[in-house]
């Protein structure tokens, strides 16, 4: 696996370039030597954090870990793209991916499928055009975490989202 670590606000010293390589190495057995790994540390305040970007073709794996001690985010990390690549095999890898960054043996084993996806409900909504700011609002008075709408700037459905740190984010559909 190649790896790309980046810092933020840190300098990634080399011990906590062996730390990653060694935990984050681990998922070795996972992909081909050839994938790369996307890491970036970043320290804000007491935050530790760790962003895990792998991608593969057809699709994107990726963990972030916060704790106040960057070990701990790194070994939180490793843990928890391990589950997922475990939990949704099935569905990375289907018959609209490809499976050229994946090792045969993990290719062929078998995990456990029983946090299955299940749809409990559908919402049918109106979607008026409005504009980004406009749809925050409604997704405030809402009280959901996203919202989607048709952007009155461009005329495609948009998604708004909220951040941490009281920000948010806009998703627009790219052609």
């Amino acid at each position: 696996m190649e790896f790309v670590i980046v810092g933020k606000n840190i300098d990634v010293t080399p011990g906590l370039r062996q730390a990653v390589e060694d935990k984050i190495g681990k998922l070795e057995r996972y992909f081909t030597p050839n994938t790369q790994i996307h890491v970036t540390l970043s320290v804000e305040k007491d935050r530790q954090k760790i962003e895990v970007t792998i991608p593969v073709k057809g699709s994107v794996i990726r963990s972030e870990q916060v704790s106040n001690d960057m070990y701990v985010s790194i070994d939180l990390v490793e843990e928890i793209i391990e589950r997922q690549l475990k939990k949704y095999k099935n569905k990375i890898i289907d018959a609209k991916h490809a499976t050229e960054n994946f090792r045969q043996d993990f290719l062929d084993k078998d995990y456990n499928d029983d946090d299955e996806i299940k749809i409990v409900r559908t919402k049918r909504i109106d979607m008026k055009p409005m504009y980004p700011e406009d749809a925050c609002v409604q997704m405030e008075l809402c009280g959901h975490s996203f919202y989607v709408f048709t952007n009155a700037e461009n005329g495609q459905t948009s998604v708004v989202y909220k951040r941490k740190g009281n920000t948010y984010g806009l998703i627009e559909p790219e052609f």
